[in-house]
């Protein structure tokens, strides 16, 4: 019989949601398949989070996690600077020694930081040929204005935004111009920044 994990996690915004949940499940799968014993991942379940302090809101996400039957939970927050060391001091380390130390009632404990330091839509320009592919467009990256490494981008969805434009702005009218948010879950899904780079998120 084949060891269990059962993943979840709690993310800052819903573009955050529909991109992370299936980046989050890929690289749990990717870790079991390369563990000497056999390990079943189970589906990824999503725990919203409110408007309160951080601390608070993770300590009722982690009892939460803990009645669904979460084994692992993570954490998201952004880092909203040039490196994740604010968003450990002040966010994800308080919340986790809160989360240890909680004894009121059962939470889960078992807890991974999720700390990206390039804002998501920077995440979706990792792999332009399926952004374009998405789009439906055979233009290049120069006629996209896409041909640029994503961290030196200072506003990605801004870019992202004006490449949708210019793909759509040369069709016909009666072709539904698709948003920025419907890109989030299909590039998550499908990008393939690679498995062993999604760890570099996972502290």
């Amino acid at each position: 019989m084949s060891n269990i994990i059962v993943p979840g996690f709690t993310a800052e915004g819903n573009t955050d949601v529909r991109f992370l949940e299936s980046v989050i499940q890929r690289t749990f799968e990717y870790v079991a398949f390369e563990c000497h014993t056999e390990i079943e991942v189970y589906d990824i379940t999503y725990i919203s989070s409110g408007k309160s302090s951080f601390v608070d809101e993770m300590l009722r996400v982690a009892e939460t996690a803990y009645d669904r039957g979460i084994m692992v939970l993570c954490v998201h927050t952004d880092a909203d600077d040039d490196s994740d060391k604010q968003a450990f001091e002040k966010r994800i380390e308080p919340a986790f020694r809160a989360i240890h130390s909680f004894q009121d009632k059962p939470v889960c404990k078992n807890l991974i930081a999720v700390v990206p330091v390039q804002m998501t839509e920077a995440w979706l320009l990792a792999d332009v040929d399926l952004l374009r592919e998405e789009l439906g467009t055979t233009k290049s990256e120069s006629e996209l204005g896409l041909n640029r490494h994503p961290e030196t981008i200072a506003k990605p969805k801004a870019l992202i935004e004006d490449a949708i434009r210019i793909v759509f702005d040369e069709l016909p009218k009666r072709r539904r111009r698709p948003t920025l948010s419907d890109l989030y879950l299909p590039l998550g899904q499908k990008n393939q920044f690679g498995e062993i780079g999604t760890i570099a998120l996972f502290h």
